[in-house]
């Protein structure tokens, strides 16, 4: 039986790709860049085998202190260094950053501990907030972390309990995942043309 589920483990292929910076203006003169996240897998820890999200260095900085809290004796890997001299407009450092994500993705991947948390699968593969991640993950939604994944764009979230409580869920600094944003607000992020001189 143990050999049948290594066998199995070992034909899963899970593909990620963070691609497409896009550079967004928020309020009058702050600018961040979000990145698309695609993943193709044939994986029955996912829901979904196909699904892209955009989301921002910040939500993944987010990302590792959740699964740090939850896999206390497991050496996470690491993300792309934070750098205070960033610039969207040099491509080297954005593509860098790019590749920096994946290698953290790739490594979570390895571990079934870190795969099992059910905020890393809603962080990619549904278009919840932060908050609205926090808040599914902990059931204190009415739909489940299941539900917010297989209807990543769709009307489902925009219940009036979603709309009544947008504001507390998008306001947030790190909230906006603009390629599937969440629902009840228009997005915050504009965004400006990404140039690459």
């Amino acid at each position: 039986m143990e050999s049948m589920l290594e066998n199995l483990s070992n034909s899963d292929i899970i593909s990620i790709c963070v691609q497409d910076p896009r550079l967004l203006k928020d309020y009058l003169w702050h600018t961040h860049v979000d990145y698309e996240i695609c993943l193709h897998t044939n994986s029955m820890c996912f829901r979904k085998k196909s699904s892209c999200v955009r989301r921002r260095y910040s939500e993944f900085v987010w990302l590792r202190h959740c699964l740090e809290q939850n896999a206390l004796i497991i050496e996470l890997p690491k993300l792309p260094s934070w750098n205070p001299f960033f610039s969207s407009k040099n491509p080297e450092q954005v593509a860098q950053r790019m590749k920096g994500f994946e290698e953290f993705l790739e490594s979570i991947f390895e571990n079934p501990l870190l795969l099992s948390d059910s905020r890393l699968h809603l962080f990619l593969q549904s278009d919840l907030s932060i908050t609205r991640i926090e808040k599914c993950a902990s059931g204190k939604t009415r739909y489940t972390v299941a539900e917010a994944i297989q209807r990543c764009n769709s009307s489902f979230m925009r219940s009036s309990e979603d709309k009544a409580a947008s504001c507390d869920s998008d306001c947030e600094s790190s909230s906006s995942s603009t390629g599937c944003q969440s629902v009840g607000t228009p997005e915050r992020g504009t965004p400006v043309p990404f140039s690459e001189t």
